[in-house]
């Protein structure tokens, strides 16, 4: 058990030695900081591009096991510079209020002694010859010792009583802040150390996440008090740009997982801090153990396999993060330095999962690659910010509704750091549900989706709205992909699904009494269900109500439609041979994939790199 600190030692420390010590730690986090860097940047491409074989692949693995000793040196000390001067700045406080009773104790002539307790002389009025005595007291002991340690200072002829107890309560209340700040700290600080002969494993990244957790809780993110979380994206970008090379360091191995996703910071920068949490995070989840942490696991170790593999355009990781299923927001090409940047949101079923990497991933990789045969200056994103919802039974606007802000402030932070400023070509690009919350997130500010110039929807259920119009940029620049054989885009609406669900019912129970057992009942249903969508469609005049809106394909909505693949027909089956079948829904899924779709995906890559006459244009509905 660590000894409590003495009134001494609060007085005596120099807490300019704390500040030192957090910048010896600092300086030692940068070297590795640094040298991390240059392997991963430097070495270790030169070595691959150099020479092949068995022995180039054993000595990176190697290299590979120096980077993550260096990542881990480089995280575990910028933790313990943020203990240290967390510590300094939190002691500060309770060791001034001591410093200054101790002096009032001097300067009133009492006597302050090693148990805190104050002493104080005779003085105040003589009665029968004699001054009221002196006495010792000690801090009052918690409300009530107060409230009477008021009134026997009160009723107290020396003038010194009142004046000592203050002096005492004071010195005690210093101190007693000081050893819980101090204890807290101690327990932090005891966390960081590494066993001999360090071997970084995700059960190591588990410590990591958990020292991180017990140096932000003693700290009480005092470090992090200057992040500006409630500012905008522009006025983060400069502040970190203000910032000095040593403290983008610090806050990247105390405070990766903030600084990684907070918008407004450039994509280099947030790129770095993923790549310092996503082990943590791994480890964390690793931990854990659940069914969805490992589900989420299986998704990050997609991203890091990526990451360690390297593509070509080079890949960004923007966010990552455990939050409901899943966060990822992975870039091809740097985004702040490209003139075309698009952003994609996916949509129903999309997760976190095994399945991430390899496919929804890859469909922002296809897009980038695409633009940049037409404009080398762009880059393509994958924004999976949200949560999507998971089966369409349960699909509501509520999921798109809480995802837009989020979508809205990332799009901002894209604006605030590209270097192109104004110049700049944005895109939003919504895929199924996803197109939902891009419309939602143009329902949020006056003019549309900060800084955004161009939308394109595919596979789209409806965005909300009923006119391209109301997306807060020209239609002009509303473009839509509809494959004839996607079912999501031909959904019913819900007062169709609400009338054929009625009349199934009404139908199923008039079935009942007048047809044969059961068979009666199931026909009735049917017939019934038809009846209510019939109706339902009267009030649908130009069948171009679909499930969250206006079909955006349709003339009606006035986005510019573009040609894709049709994809696989569906067969027309009836009840209940229909259960039996499994259609094929791929048509849903095939936008941005050339093997599968190279029109639609041609397409895309055009609108994404600012060359919207290149595309094939369709017909609307």
């Amino acid at each position: 058990m660590t000894p409590m600190m003495s009134m001494q030692e609060l007085k005596d420390l120099k807490l300019n030695e704390l500040v030192e010590a957090a910048r010896g730690w600092g300086e030692v986090s940068k070297r590795a900081y640094e040298s991390r860097g240059k392997l991963d940047k430097e070495i270790v491409p030169k070595l691959t591009d150099v020479t092949k074989g068995m022995g180039t692949i054993a000595a990176a693995a190697r290299l590979g096991r120096l980077g993550r000793n260096y990542q881990y040196i480089h995280t575990e000390c910028g933790l313990m510079q943020v203990s240290l001067s967390g510590l300094a700045e939190e002691l500060a406080a309770p060791q001034r209020r001591l410093l200054d009773a101790l002096a009032d104790a001097e300067h009133l002539g009492f006597t302050v002694h090693p148990d805190c307790s104050v002493s104080y002389p005779a003085a105040g009025p003589e009665i029968d010859g004699q001054k009221p005595q002196g006495d010792t007291v000690r801090r009052s002991g918690g409300m009530f010792g107060r409230i009477m340690d008021d009134v026997r200072a009160a009723a107290n002829l020396n003038p010194n009583a009142a004046k000592a107890q203050d002096i005492a309560d004071a010195i005690g209340s210093a101190l007693s802040e000081a050893r819980t700040i101090d204890g807290q700290y101690a327990a932090a600080v005891r966390r960081l150390k590494a066993e001999q002969g360090l071997d970084v494993t995700e059960n190591t990244w588990a410590d990591v996440s958990k020292d991180a957790g017990a140096v932000h809780g003693a700290a009480g993110d005092v470090y992090k008090d200057d992040i500006p979380l409630g500012q905008s994206p522009a006025e983060r970008k400069e502040w970190w740009n203000g910032l000095s090379e040593e403290d983008k360091i610090a806050y990247l191995a105390a405070y990766p997982d903030t600084i990684g996703n907070l918008d407004g910071i450039p994509a280099v920068a947030r790129d770095e801090a993923n790549r310092t949490y996503l082990p943590q995070l791994m480890g964390k989840l690793a931990d854990q153990g659940d069914e969805a942490s490992m589900t989420k696991l299986d998704g990050l170790r997609g991203i890091q396999d990526k990451l360690n593999a390297g593509s070509q355009p080079p890949m960004f990781l923007l966010g990552v993060g455990d939050q409901g299923n899943g966060r990822a927001i992975v870039s091809f090409g740097n985004p702040d330095t490209a003139t075309n940047v698009s952003a994609y949101v996916p949509g129903l079923g999309t997760k976190l999962d095994g399945s991430f990497a390899g496919g929804t991933v890859k469909r922002a990789y296809d897009t980038a690659v695409g633009a940049q045969k037409l404009d080398p200056s762009s880059a393509s994103i994958v924004w999976l910010g949200y949560d999507a919802p998971q089966d369409i039974d349960v699909m509501s606007e509520d999921d798109a509704r809480n995802g837009a802000p989020a979508y809205s402030s990332f799009m901002e932070g894209l604006s605030a750091t590209n270097d192109h400023g104004d110049a700049a070509h944005i895109t939003a690009i919504g895929h199924s549900y996803g197109s939902l919350t891009v419309g939602q997130a143009t329902q949020l500010h006056e003019g549309g989706i900060p800084g955004v110039d161009d939308i394109i929807l595919v596979g789209s259920p409806g965005v909300g709205v009923d006119k391209a119009t109301d997306l807060g940029v020209d239609p002009g620049h509303v473009f839509v992909g509809a494959a004839d054989n996607d079912v999501v885009t031909k959904l019913p609406s819900k007062g169709e699904s609400k009338a054929a669900i009625g009349g199934a019912v009404i139908g199923g129970i008039v079935g009942t009494f007048t047809g044969p057992p059961i068979i009666g009942t199931v026909t009735g249903a049917v017939e019934g269900g038809l009846g209510g969508y019939g109706i339902a469609e009267t009030f649908d005049r130009g069948h171009d109500d679909i499930y969250f809106g206006k079909d955006p394909a349709s003339e009606a909505f006035g986005a510019t439609r573009f040609r894709v693949d049709p994809g696989p027909e569906l067969v027309d089956v009836k009840f209940p041979e229909f259960w039996e079948t499994r259609p094929d829904l791929s048509a849903h899924s095939n936008y941005f994939t050339p093997e599968k779709d190279q029109m639609s995906a041609d397409n895309i890559a055009a609108i994404v790199a600012g060359e919207p006459g290149k595309i094939i244009p369709e017909a609307r509905r």
